[in-house]
């Protein structure tokens, strides 16, 4: 894993004060002259949390508009190693908290990932967790059951990548299932409760696949 270096953390702790600042002043601005009685302080806590996860994705959003992250190989010490990092932090402090709690309903998830620049097509719902948000695309009315897992990087050793996951439409992954980058799964295949499926592997439309690592044991009719 390559170290993460002082100015990529300048840069996201400066995106991420700008956040904190705007999340205080709209608190006070929106509820610090109401009287809130004995809930004041639990309140414009509560306000500028929410506020503070705002702001945080909204410059999240600038910064990889500005920079984009893009799919393949990060060169060591070249401007993508930059923008991961920053991105990362961003992840790991901010965002990867909510996501591994599981204390948010499925319909907020989706929201969440939303805004974190997952592509979901209608009626698609998860309670796993989708690694590295704008990497993942999952068409409609399919569904991540609990604790499933999808990352889209690659990290092994100095190596440092991310390759796109894609689910056509009806797509159902079992709990605890790991799909891992590069791969494919066509309109109306399911993959099985636990099984791994290894990096780059393409799964047909309407194939099950089960087993560690996964494997084509079946088709719907």
């Amino acid at each position: 894993m390559r170290k993460i270096k002082p100015s990529q953390i300048v840069v996201f702790a400066l995106l991420l004060g700008g956040a904190l600042l705007l999340s205080v002043v709209t608190a006070w601005a929106s509820l610090g002259q109401v009287p809130l009685g004995d809930f004041r302080g639990v309140v414009l806590t509560l306000l500028g949390v929410i506020l503070l996860y705002a702001y945080s994705i909204l410059f999240y959003r600038l910064f990889l508009r500005v920079f984009p992250l893009h799919a393949g190989e990060i060169v060591a010490d070249s401007q993508q190693e930059f923008v991961y990092h920053v991105y990362i932090l961003f992840y790991l402090l901010l965002f990867y908290p909510v996501i591994r709690s599981g204390f948010m309903p499925a319909p907020l998830m989706r929201v969440f990932y939303l805004a974190l620049g997952t592509r979901l097509g209608e009626n698609t719902y998860t309670q796993g967790i989708l690694h590295d948000p704008p990497f993942i695309e999952i068409g409609r009315d399919s569904v991540v059951g609990q604790y499933a897992i999808l990352v889209p990087h690659v990290i092994e050793g100095s190596r440092l990548a991310h390759h796109p996951i894609r689910l056509g439409n009806n797509v159902t992954i079992g709990a605890h299932a790991s799909v891992l980058s590069d791969v494919t799964i066509g309109d109306g295949a399911i993959v099985a409760t636990g099984a791994v499926v290894r990096k780059g592997t393409q799964i047909g439309a309407g194939e099950i696949w089960g087993g560690v690592p996964a494997a084509r044991i079946g088709r719907i009719p």
